[in-house]
């Protein structure tokens, strides 16, 4: 009697800017169109940084996205023969991506996301934390800190030449700001509650 395997897993790549997060998306994806698999990338609607229907890494490699606001559009695209679905920037969905991750790996899919597993604070960002928890892999990449060239696992958030407040929004649409990867020890949030 044979056996038949389904692939379904969920895949994370996580870390602060500057980690290579979208470059090793973009690895992965062009693996998989090397070994002939359907595979579909989504980014959300709010990062136009690079390009609107690409996901774009700082390094300027790329590769046609579909773009969505909720992640429950993602199902409308998947069909029959959908392989793996990959979504860059997955921080800046709605709770419901966490199901929809998991149903699609249930289903034999191969689900890979990358985004921020913290956001400015240093507090874990939107979805990531319960999608760790859920993923069969985790890829935890690091930057290098622009302060004490440590491995950098946070991203500073600068504001007019100075460190973000911890009371300001976490996210800015078209704040004068700039971003900076940094270690632990290097890494300030003015007004930041200490637990201790």
């Amino acid at each position: 009697m044979y056996h038949t395997y389904k692939n379904g897993f969920i895949e994370v790549v996580c870390g602060p800017m500057f980690a290579g997060k979208t470059e090793e998306l973009i690895r992965r994806i062009k693996r998989l169109e090397y070994a002939k698999q359907n595979v579909l990338v989504f980014k959300p609607k709010i990062d136009t940084r690079y390009a609107l229907e690409e996901i774009v890494s700082h390094n300027l490699s790329k590769k046609p996205s579909i773009i969505i606001e909720k992640s429950i559009e993602i199902l409308s695209y998947i069909k029959e023969d959908t392989d793996a679905v990959v979504i860059d920037e997955v921080q800046f969905f709605d709770k419901d991506i966490i199901q929809i991750t998991e149903d699609l790996a249930d289903k034999g899919v191969r689900v890979i996301v990358g985004g921020l597993d913290r956001d400015f604070r240093g507090e874990p960002f939107g979805p990531m934390p319960e999608l760790l928890a859920r993923a069969e892999f985790v890829t935890k990449l690091t930057a290098i800190c622009v302060k004490s060239g440590l491995p950098a696992t946070r991203t500073q958030r600068i504001i007019d030449g100075k460190p973000a407040h911890y009371s300001d929004p976490t996210i800015l649409v078209g704040a004068n700001e700039s971003y900076e990867p940094r270690s632990r020890h290097y890494h300030e949030v003015p007004g930041k509650p200490s637990k201790i």
